[in-house]
């Protein structure tokens, strides 16, 4: 069995092993990590020999570490890495290369119509009738998307909304407002099959699915790094938040969508959204202006630009082509949008 993980801001973790008697064998532990001393690398090995096979991610990374020799130390690597490793190789599970990926990114599309899309799209995967999609939207009108959890009331000054223009709409996925104004937001969509994240915790598959783009920040300048559970932080601020959905129809696959405020009217977001005090008071500031920094001001670039390196940098990375939502996709999702993502029933079911 072989498994393969990218540490989150470090390097490559490769474990080859087999099953014997319910327990691992023949344990080889690579990568392009750094580790001193020499020895460690066979202390690693020697450490996963033999467990149950059924010990989850934490367990195997006790075990690394209780064996490590004095003095050790890891570059790029943490025993928890390991764990993963090793519990993505009991899995089965593929790996970014093992596909053929699609982008789509389309003229301007309504809010509800986006919601729409991840869903259908997402199935799509799911049932086998489509590669995995990067999705790239372009926002057809001013929003706030609520997570599938949220109150409506506790998240949205309706009157605020409704001065400026503002649809809101609910997304299928949890995790909380984001205010959206085309132009100002760069917002992608992921839709993978599961496998692609097996033997994955649910919050390391958040750093999993996120380690690209911050990549491609990196290239732009940008110093990014991903923050427990589901944001994308620097030193100026919180740039990006991202929220998932899984679903288990057919072979399973898992939809993973980032916000990223590019450029954002502080103001106006925070006369639309009641950001409450508490939420606040846990990201250490008191003004909802500064959690927020914008990428136009920490690249220099246009939008446009900005999603052009994207894109780009996910293409050299695990390839990608061309593709477009088929008619039968959008048929799909404009029904959907009607009869769901525009309903006051969906909207407000919480109220």
């Amino acid at each position: 069995m072989h498994g393969e993980y990218k540490v989150p801001g470090g390097k490559l973790v490769v474990v080859d092993l087999d099953v014997a008697d319910g327990a691992l064998a023949r344990v080889r532990v690579a990568g392009d990590f750094f580790l001193e001393p020499d020895e460690a690398i066979l202390a690693i090995d020697r450490a996963l020999e033999g467990a149950p096979a059924d010990t989850d991610a934490a367990g195997l990374a006790a075990r690394v570490d209780a064996a490590l020799p004095p003095g050790t130390r890891m570059y790029g690597l943490t025993s928890e890495g390991i764990g993963v490793a090793v519990r993505r190789a009991l899995a089965h599970a593929t790996d970014w290369t093992d596909y053929d990926w699609q982008l789509v990114h389309e003229p301007p599309l309504s809010p509800a119509l986006h919601m729409a899309l991840d869903e259908v799209l997402t199935a799509e995967v799911a049932a086998g009738r489509r590669p995995p999609t990067l999705r790239v939207w372009e926002w057809g009108a001013p929003a706030v998307v609520i997570g599938s959890f949220q109150s409506l009331r506790n998240e949205v000054d309706p009157e605020a909304a409704e001065r400026h223009g503002i649809q809101v709409v609910r997304r299928i996925s949890g995790g909380g407002a984001m205010f959206v104004e085309p132009g100002d937001t760069i917002t992608y969509s992921l839709s993978v099959p599961d496998a692609l994240v097996q033997g994955l915790s649910f919050a390391d598959s958040y750093a999993y699915l996120d380690d690209w783009v911050l990549g491609a920040l990196g290239d732009m300048g940008v110093r990014a790094w991903y923050q427990p559970l589901n944001d994308i932080a620097t030193e100026a601020g919180k740039i990006a938040g991202a929220a998932q959905k899984r679903v288990v129809a057919g072979e399973g696959a898992v939809l993973h969508h980032v916000t990223m405020a590019y450029d954002i009217d502080a103001d106006k977001m925070t006369e639309v959204l009641r950001i409450g005090r508490e939420k606040l008071s846990d990201k250490g500031t008191r003004s909802a202006k500064k959690r927020v920094d914008p990428l136009r001001r920490q690249t220099g670039l246009p939008r446009e630009a900005v999603v052009e390196r994207m894109v780009d940098s996910f293409r050299r990375r695990y390839g990608l082509t061309e593709g477009q939502v088929t008619e039968e996709e959008l048929t799909l999702a404009k029904e959907l949008a009607e009869s769901k993502f525009s309903s006051p029933e969906w909207t407000a079911r919480v109220p």
